[in-house]
Parts: C-alpha cells; structure tokens; sequence
C-alpha cells in the first residue's frame, strides 16, 4: 500500500466504527505554554482529555503533523543516523474522551493491524505496563495473544511511572500506562524484542501504541484521577508504511524514495542511501510545513529551532558539493507527494521557498564570516589545538558547524577540543533550560464547571449570578472590601481577552456593594472577570448587575474592525502569503503583526492606508454570520493562525464586495463608517520574516493628524519657510551639515598627520624592537586607525598602541609591523591591555580594535606593554 492509501484506510477504518474524522491541528500549539511544537496526535485533545472543553462527539480520529525537533521531545540528532527517527511526522492516532476504554481500544487496533491491512499475527508482539493486569488479560484472553508474546515492562528509566509504557506528554497534564505493538521485521535484521538488551535494534519496531489516559499528573508528581478514563493511540504513518511496502527503514518508502531522488538529481547524482541525503530529505518536511504553519527563522524559541533545522539541512548540502542554494527547490518535490493531503502546502510554496532561499543565502554568507574569523583565530594560536571556546563561538554565533571546522583543522595538521566545545555547549544548554517558556505547569488554573454564558455581542449590561469567587487561586464564598478577586458569572456582557483583543472592564454592583472589573480573561469555557472589591461584601450565588464600559468598548471595537480591513489590505497589496502573527486591539490604538520578509515601502503603506479609508467611507454594513465550519470555509472565510474554533463559527464580512471575511469572535462596528478614519503611524520589524504595523482610528487618528499638522507648522516657523517649500529647505540644510561634516574630518586628519612626527619621537626601544604606546586626547576615535597606519609607515619597524578617552569609554588601537607579526601579535596586545580596562577586542595579527569602560586604569594598562612586550620577544 502506498502512503496515502494507507493514511486514507485508518482515517476511513474509524470513522466506520463511529469516530469523528478531525482534521490536523497546527504545529504550532494554541495558547499551549508546556509544548515547543505540537508533537502529539492528542496535543489538540488535551483540554477534553482533562474534562475542561466538551466537544460534540466522543470519539475521535485524526492524522495529526507533529514535529520532535526541541523541547521533551527531540529527535533531531538521531535524523539520518536510524532506520525510523524523523524531525516531522504525521501520527494516526484514534480518540476516545470518555467513552470505550482499554478493551475495545485494543480490539480496535489489532482488526485494523490484522483485518484491514492483513499483516501476520505471528509477526506482532506487544508490551504493557508492568502492573496493567487488565491489559494483559484483554491481549491473553480476549485477543489470544500468547503469554510468550505479552512482554511487561516496569519503571525501566529510573524513576515512578518513567517507563516505555508510561506515556506523559510532559512533566504535567494527562497521562497513563500504555500498551505497544510490535513488528517483526525478520530475523535478517539485528535486533531483540522490547525489554532485552538488543531493543534499541532495528528488527522489532514498535508501530502502535495504545495510551490509557487515566490521570492527570502534577508539578509535585501526584497523579490525579481524570474524570473520565479515556484513551489516546497513535500509530507513525511513516513505520507502517515500511511494514507494508516491505522495507525495514522509513526512507526506503514511496514517500521518502521521492523526495531522496530529487534531491540527489539537485546535488549531481549523490546516491540515494547517502546519510547526509536522509537529513536533507528529512528537513525538508519539518522546514515547510513549520513555515507553512506560521513559524519564521529567528534567533529565539521556535524560530531558532526551525533555522537550526535549516542550517543542518545546507550544511549536509554542503558536505555533499552543493556549490549553490538547493535546499528551497526541494518545496515542490515535496508538495508533488503530500500537497493532497495537505493543501496548505501548495497554496504556500511561493513562500515557504522565498524564505528557505533567504535563509540559504544569509547562512552562506555566516559561512564566509566563519571561516574568517577560523583563520584569524589559527593564526594567533600557540600550539596546535583549536580550543573549544573558540569552536562554540564559530558553531553558536556564526553557526559554523563543529565537524566542517575538525575537516579544516585536519588538512591543516590542527586538532580541536571537542571537550571544551561540549562543556560551553552544556553550559548553554544549561541556560536555556533556565529560561525557556516551554515548561509551564498545565494544570496552574483554576478547576471550574459548566460555562459562562457570553451575551456582550448584543449588550454592554445585565444582570447575572455568581458562579464562584476565587483569590490568590483559592475558591471561596466570599469577597470583601480591599480584596482583589477573581469572578466567575454564569453569564456576562463582559468580552474575554481574545483574539488579540483586550477584556472589557468595567463594574460589578450588587445590593451591598460594588466591585471594579479591571480585566477579562478566558479560561476554557468561562470568562473570569479580574476584579477590585470597592464596597461591601460579595457572597456566591448572588446576584449582580453587571455593566461594561461602554466608551471603551466602542473604541476598541472599531480599532478590531479595522484590523481587518488592513489585513485584507495587506494581502492585496503585498500578495497572499501575508498572514495575521498576532494583534494587539485595545482603545487607543491596534497593533497588527504579519508575514512578510521585508520592510515595507513607503508607497505601499500609502496604498494601504487609501484602501482601508475607502472601505470606511463606503460605510457599508459588517455582516456577522453563524455557519459551520465547512460552509465558512466555503465562503472565503480567513482563519487565523493557531486559534482554536468551534463547531460553529462566527463570519465576519466588512467592505464593498466582500473586501474582508474572516472568522472572529470579537466585537465589531456597526459599520464600517462608524471607523471614522484609519492612519498607519509605525511599521516594523519585530522578528525574521515578521513585519508590524501600528495604527489608530477615529478621534485617535484626528488626534494623530492634528499633532502632524503642529509638527509641521512649528518646523515651517523655525527654518521660515512655507510648508511647500519645507522640503527644499531642509534637504539643503542636510546637504550642508553633510559638506562641513565632511570638511571638519579632513582637517582633523591633517592635524593628526602633522602631530605624528611629534609622536614618533617618543617612541622607545624594547629589545631591539621600537614601541610607541600613547593616550592621545580630543582624537576622534575613528581616527585611530589611520593614525596607527600613519605612525607605522613612520616607524618603519615597530609597535604602535593608541588609546584615547570619550564619553567614558577608551577606544583602543594597536599595529605591528609586517616584519614583527611572528613575534608579536597585534590582537594578543589589544586584549591584555583591553582586559585591564573592562573591555575586550581583537583583529589581525598586524592591526587591532577595542574599548574598555575603564578610564581611570587607562595610564596604568599603558606602562604594562613594556614590561609584557620584553616577555614576547
């Protein structure tokens, strides 16, 4: 069976025994803090798995995209090294929240396995978790799996519950024991069952495994009871389908054979079972569908795993001849085999290629800058070893990889402290882990029931009752004047935080007193209102009237609704690959990141700010449509990046033929008039390949154009000019600063020549070799490197070192002589003088820059370069 047919038969398989087909949810977990990547079938899951969403069914089958690339998970180092590791997957995987339980989950598996596609019983073994007497006896008694082929596997990892058969997504959240199947490949390949000391072979390969999520586990390690036992199963696409074509490694499929062939055509025929040609094959999956899913190269969090995953993929590349940038033609190779299943993938290559290119470019050009800075550094060495400090800086701050430099250092008879380098790569490691946001405690919420219900779309208040009152996340019964609390009501006009817009505030009154809503926010299914008490004494249960501030929920409004006519602005001015990263819409302003891999121009944002005031002056009616989700989809609608939607979705269409739909469930203007006007008043880059744009509406953008207008007027009165000719006159005012700028160099150059004869006089001896060491004072420290070249020309042969003092810094300088350099490096003088002054440099071996923060050691650092000189020679 080929990849897709097998993909398409377990989907079909389970939606014919009652499960809802859910499609792949992104990479990119939403408002998910524990995880790096989606790296699960059940990642979207996870709040019905813990009781905290209902969904209108109770089963569920899915092939869920899942990158192990950083974080818990992380298989990147084992990628072209196994038979089966990849950094993207797709994971079948069958879902039941709360409804059949272990019996009928390994029932399931084992009839698809050996009914739908046919393999042998013989060939399966399975494993269980040591204590799992229900389990083993579903597989001995009910399955007929004989004793023989049950293996049990305890808390082999060191640890309560740290097993193979122990399944936790992360150090909190649902988890239980599991049940794995296994694939027998054949004796002809090494290998022993699970549990023998040849597990980690290739022969036995686990296809299956069947999670029975049964508690909720704990920072401090408990494991809480889940409300409803329920079962969790993936199954990796990519080892089933060596199973079934018969092969034993996952790149010997039809899916990888492809993709492996055009990337050998690409790099002149490498052959096809090549290690550096699996990566390359590999990455190019993780790659597009990151970037297809929103993620943009960067040097932080998920961007700088991904451009990790990019630089890897050149650098095999690399190793394997390429002479020019190859990696981003792979895109269409791979849209050709998984575009069907995953349409988002053609509709995004243009882009995914735009930015695989511009990162193969900037990563040649770290290469070049890499090798300089290894050749500066061999040439200043003592001895023959490159030290690991050295190797870090080249692989963490140029990204030189480690084993292109140890091919450097051998055709050069060098060697390289690979045991340095791994302790400074520990030591980051170390801080990464200390820093990093991926390791939230899940379960820090509180635990409410039911659901608030929502009714601000129509009103701005209403009565309601309390649901429950919480402080400092405790429940209680009762609040009281000077407390701060959150509240729960079983109703609301008050809107959540979301979707980039901020919670409504406003007062909560009830018959003794009042409370001061100073924020809303969403947690699962409820609103939690973040609340002052101003007076008296609030108990649950009891009614309160509830108003929202109306000024500011209109402002903030139409600062939403523009967010969407400058979105579809965007688009079609700067093309279709723009999509919304985040938003910020509050009273005063909006703020609206998207994709784009430069700067935007002036005369395109002059574009986009005519068409959104065009769409305003229309003044046509914002539409809001219930619909579900194939027929929003089916309109037009935009989704945006990462969110969550329900069954039922909201549709918001805004402009003259539809200019904007998109779905939200925001509040919106009336009309698109009521926006008033629209100016752009900031556009930024915040991260690789994201730009923002900031911008205000309606008495916020009069403001802005008033302050403009005063702006100018004042400009006009200083210079005494019309605003007409404003612009004349300023560029000449530039030009002339730019000519006396320019004029006042010269002169100090001149200056600086006729005072060096002067300086070469002071020069002293130091065994036979002359040494001019000087603070000099009002020197621009751009010039001192003239200076140096200058007063060695002078010298003839010598050593020359230039310090000066500005705005509490001191600028350094040193030069040695072409004749001295293999005695006397100017870089080994710069950094001893630099460390005595707080600072640091470097350069070449006849010329060297720094500073220091230090002026007051400046004279003693000076009278130590004769005494270290007399040491080097």
């Amino acid at each position: 069976m080929k990849t897709n047919e097998i993909r398409s038969a377990f989907l079909e398989y389970f939606r014919e025994n009652g499960h809802e087909v859910v499609a792949s949810s992104s990479l990119v977990p939403h408002d998910d803090p524990t995880l790096l990547f989606t790296n699960a079938g059940m990642n979207q899951f996870k709040d019905t798995f813990l009781g905290r969403e209902q969904r209108d069914y109770k089963r569920a089958t899915t092939s869920q995209k899942c990158v192990r690339a950083g974080g818990k998970h992380n298989d990147l180092d084992n990628v072209g090294y196994t038979a089966r590791h990849h950094t993207f997957f797709e994971m079948l995987g069958n879902f039941s929240f709360g409804d059949y339980f272990k019996k009928e989950a390994i029932h399931f598996a084992w009839n698809f396995l050996t009914g739908t596609l046919q393999l042998p019983k013989e060939r399966l073994c399975v494993t269980v978790y040591a204590s799992d007497d229900e389990a083993y006896n579903i597989w001995l008694n009910d399955i007929g799996v004989s004793a023989d082929d049950i293996i049990r596997i305890g808390d082999n990892k060191g640890a309560p519950y740290a097993s193979d058969n122990f399944w936790q997504m992360g150090d909190t959240g649902p988890c239980g024991p599991c049940t794995e199947i296994f694939f027998d490949h054949g004796d002809h390949i090494w290998g022993g069952r699970p549990g023998t000391p040849e597990e980690d072979g290739d022969r036995f390969i686990e296809i299956w495994n069947i999670v029975f999520m049964q508690y909720n586990r704990q920072a401090n390690g408990d494991m809480q009871p889940l409300p409803k036992p329920s079962v969790d199963t993936g199954m990796g696409l990519e080892r089933i389908a060596a199973v079934m074509q018969h092969v034993n490694s996952n790149y010997e499929t039809d899916l990888f054979q492809s993709l492996l062939n055009d990337a050998s055509v690409l790099l002149g025929g490498v052959a096809t079972t090549e290690g550096s040609l699996r990566v390359i094959a590999d990455h190019i999956r993780s790659c597009s569908f990151l970037i297809s899913d929103g993620v943009m190269p960067s040097n932080e969090g998920r961007g700088y795993t991904l451009r990790r995953i990019i630089r890897r993929a050149c650098r095999h590349g690399h190793k394997l001849g390429a002479k020019e940038s190859f990696f981003y033609k792979l895109v269409g190779s791979l849209v050709k085999v998984m575009g069907e299943a995953y349409p988002e993938l053609a509709k995004n290559q243009a882009q995914i290629e735009r930015v695989l290119l511009q990162e193969e470019e900037q990563f040649t050009r770290t290469l070049d800058k890499g090798m300089k800075l290894l050749e500066e550094s061999i040439a200043n060495m003592k001895g023959d070893v490159i030290a690991g400090e050295t190797l870090f800086t080249l692989y963490d701050t140029y990204g030189f990889p480690v084993d292109l430099t140890e091919d450097i250092a051998r055709e050069r008879d060098l060697k390289v402290d690979i045991e340095g380098f791994e302790k400074a790569l520990e030591a980051q490691r170390e801080r990464a882990r200390a820093s990093s946001k991926f390791g939230v405690d899940y379960n820090n919420q509180l635990v409410i029931e039911g659901a608030t219900a929502f009714t601000g779309y129509d009103n701005t208040a209403g009565q309601a009752r309390v649901h429950s009152l919480f402080v400092e996340g405790e429940q209680v019964d009762l609040i009281s004047e000077g407390q701060q609390a959150t509240v729960v009501l079983e109703q609301t006009p008050f809107y959540a935080e979301s979707g980039g817009q901020v919670g409504d505030t406003g007062l909560l009154n009830f018959a003794t007193g009042s409370l001061r809503v100073v924020d809303t926010r969403k947690q699962g299914d409820h609103h939690l209102h973040m609340v002052e008490v101003v007076s008296g004494e609030l108990r649950q249960g009891e009614e309160v009237s509830a108003g929202v501030d109306a000024e500011k929920r209109h402002a903030t409004s139409l600062n939403h609704s523009a967010t969407h006519l400058l979105h579809a602005a965007l688009r079609q001015v700067l093309g279709d690959h723009v999509a919304q990263k985040g938003s910020l819409v509050d009273p005063e302003r909006l703020r609206f990141d998207f994709s784009h891999l430069e700067a935007v121009k002036p005369e395109e944002l002059k574009t986009i700010e005519t068409l959104v005031n065009e769409q305003i002056r229309a003044n046509t009616p914002v539409k809001t449509e219930l619909m579900d989700m194939d027929a929003a989809k089916a309109s037009g609608a935009m989704a945006l990046f990462g969110e969550k939607y329900a069954d039922e979705v909201r549709v918001l269409t805004m402009g003259t033929n539809n200019f904007s739909i998109e779905l939200c469930g925001g509040i919106h203007a009336s009309r698109t008039g009521d926006i008033g006007s629209f100016r752009i008043v900031a556009e930024s880059g915040i991260a690789a390949g994201v730009r923002r744009i900031e911008a205000v509406t309606g008495a916020g953008a009069e403001s802005f154009v008033q302050s403009r207008f005063t702006e100018l007027s004042n400009a006009c009165r200083m210079l005494k000019a019309k605003p007409e000719s404003l612009e004349a006159k300023l560029q000449a005012l530039v030009d002339q600063s730019r000519s006396l700028e320019k004029e006042m160099q010269q002169l100090k150059q001149k200056l600086a020549s006729a005072g060096s004869s002067d300086l070469v006089s002071q020069a002293i001896d130091v065994n036979g070799v002359k040494l001019l060491a000087t603070e000099l004072d009002g020197i621009d420290p751009k010039s001192l490197r003239d200076m140096v070249d200058q007063l060695k020309n002078k010298l003839g042969s010598g050593i020359v070192f230039l310090a000066t003092k500005a705005d509490g810094k001191v600028p350094l300088a040193a030069g040695v002589t072409k004749d001295l350099t293999g005695r006397v490096k100017a870089g080994d003088l710069l950094k001893m003088v630099a460390e005595q002054l707080g600072g640091k440099g470097g350069g070449r071996p006849d010329f060297a820059q720094g500073g220091g923060s230090q002026p007051e050691n400046l004279e003693k650092a000076l009278s130590s370069i004769k005494g270290w000189l007399e040491s080097q020679l």
